[in-house]
């Protein structure tokens, strides 16, 4: 069974009073051993992007917003420009690397994990959100509500 530690947008735009407590335990998680195969994603933005457009985000703009908070140790970063992780690029590396079975930590619960979360259960992969390792940057609550809605979209058993 290959595992995969899918580690979304852990990025320095989004640490804050609510996300600062659980990048420990993701750098923990990365170091501990428990994956033989660890990814990280970064989410890019730029003044052409909807967000920027329509959501005022001016997040993820410059190269120090986007730097991945702790040490990727030279593991695989995906770049992307969308909330979903799930792009051919991760596909090809999914396929490649023989992967049945992906653990979600991240930020933002509410928006990317979320999206990565429904595309790869809706592709037929065996996707797990860690729940103690993943925050929304907006509240806890916010966090809460998105866990339970995701408990019940791709099953309470997907939820650890």
């Amino acid at each position: 069974m290959n595992k995969l530690l899918l580690v979304i947008d852990v990025q320095k735009d989004f640490i804050n009073e609510n996300t600062k407590p659980v990048l420990s335990k993701i750098e923990e998680l990365v170091n501990n051993g428990n994956f033989k195969k660890v990814a990280f994603t970064k989410f890019i933005n730029d003044v052409n992007s909807i967000w920027y457009k329509e959501l005022n985000y001016r997040g993820c703009l410059t190269e120090e917003q986007q730097q991945i908070a702790i040490d990727t140790k030279n593991y695989k970063v995906f770049n992307k420009r969308i909330y979903s992780s799930l792009n051919d690029e991760l596909k090809k590396y999914l396929i490649e690397n023989n992967i049945d079975e992906i653990y979600l930590c991240e930020f933002d619960t509410d928006a990317c994990v979320s999206k990565t979360a429904l595309d790869l259960f809706e592709n037929n992969y065996n996707v797990y959100v860690l729940k103690d390792y993943c925050m929304s940057s907006a509240s806890i609550e916010l966090h809460n509500v998105y866990i339970n809605n995701l408990a019940r979209l791709i099953g309470k058993n997907k939820i650890i």
